[in-house]
């Protein structure tokens, strides 16, 4: 399970499991169902784990880190697919992401960070930097502009807006 903390701390003793990080992921994602990020508390989602607060603050500083990498986890999912065009690219990754958002505990999560983080910079800075982490590290195929006879050496927006409904081409 790939990390989204920003920096791994160096560590000495037995390795962290993957199975009790995926349960406090999970966990986190039901809390946020059934109780909002309000009430969503590190206790209720160690208990719900079945593991100590200790091992949650041992990988999570807050609420917000977790939260954060609850919901980004579901979201490493997406692929780029190289489908020949990018209409046909663009399409299947937005299909893909609304497949996701019909799961209830990925739209919870994903309404509850996005609110909470229009309140809260550093939530707000730690989900742009996800989002940015995650993607340059990708290969986009879907950026097919660069590659285009009249394109250039990046993919600049005005080539892209054109598959955007309701926008200027």
């Amino acid at each position: 399970m790939p990390s989204h903390r920003l920096t791994e701390p160096a560590r000495s003793g037995r390795p962290r499991s993957a199975a009790a990080d995926a349960a406090i992921l999970e966990a986190t994602r039901a809390s946020l169902v059934d109780l909002g990020w309000s009430k969503l508390t590190m206790g209720d989602v160690a208990s719900r784990a079945g593991v100590a607060k200790t091992t949650l603050y041992r990988r999570w500083a807050g609420k917000n880190e977790l939260v954060v990498d609850a919901v980004a986890v579901l979201f490493d999912a997406l692929e780029l697919p190289d489908l020949g065009s990018l209409a046909a690219d663009v399409q299947a990754v937005v299909l893909q992401f609304a497949a996701l958002l019909e799961r209830p505990e990925t739209r919870t999560a994903l309404m509850a960070v996005v609110a909470e983080s229009t309140r809260d910079e550093a939530l707000r800075d730690r989900r742009r930097g996800y989002a940015i982490r995650s993607w340059r590290g990708r290969n986009v195929s879907s950026c097919r502009a660069v590659n285009a006879p009249s394109g250039g050496a990046n993919c600049p927006s005005n080539r892209t807006r054109r598959w955007l409904p309701g926008r200027p081409t």
